[in-house]
This record gives structure tokens, C-alpha cells and sequence, in this order.
């Protein structure tokens, strides 16, 4: 049973779910902090790079399946048009300020 985006626990990680979802880069771009980084698969990667062609050109979708470490760790089916559906996890930072300074991803 996956987790409706609007009752996820942390409000800066529920943002970026909501913005991939809606397929708004504007608000997800507004959700990262300066500088922001990110990995995939245990491997650094091009923020904008890999956010531009994972997610906004490959109509990126999560749909999560459990939370933990107060709503900033989450296991979710994501799928785009490229690869499919797949499941994964996410690790979310976020500063003090409410915005995210790193994510990383993987396959679950």
C-alpha cells in the first residue's frame, strides 16, 4: 500500500515528491538548496543533468511505498518512460532552512 504524497511526514521531502509527480521543475529546482548534490546508485551525478533526463524529460513518477528516519528516508516505486518502473530508496538532507542540500537514490 503505497503512501498518499499529501501525508508524508516531512514537509520538505513531501514538496519534492509533490513536485516530481506534478512534473514541476520550477518547484522542484525551488525545493533544493544552493548547491545541492546528489547520487545515484552510490554514484555522484550532474545535479540538473540527471534531474532533466531521469526525471522532467522522462516523466519521472514516485509513488512511495514506506518512510523512515522521520519522513526523509523513503522506499518507492519510481517510474519514468526510459526504464520503466522500479523499486527504490531515497536519503533526503535537509538544512535548516528547509531545503534539500542532497539526495541520494538507488534501486531498493
Amino acid at each position: 500500500m503505497t503512501i498518499q504524497t499529501s501525508k508524508l511526514s516531512d514537509p520538505t521531502v513531501r514538496a519534492f515528491v509533490a513536485a516530481v509527480n506534478a512534473h514541476d521543475r520550477d518547484a522542484f529546482m525551488g525545493v533544493l538548496a544552493p548547491g545541492a548534490t546528489m547520487a545515484d546508485d552510490g554514484t555522484d551525478r550532474d545535479l540538473t543533468d540527471w534531474v532533466d533526463r531521469e526525471i522532467f524529460s522522462s516523466n519521472g513518477h514516485l509513488e512511495v511505498d514506506n518512510e523512515s528516519n522521520r519522513g526523509r528516508d523513503l522506499v518507492a516505486s519510481y517510474r519514468n518512460d526510459t526504464y520503466g518502473e522500479m523499486r527504490t530508496r531515497w536519503h533526503f538532507e535537509v538544512e535548516e532552512d528547509g531545503r534539500i542540500s542532497r539526495f541520494e537514490t538507488g534501486q531498493a
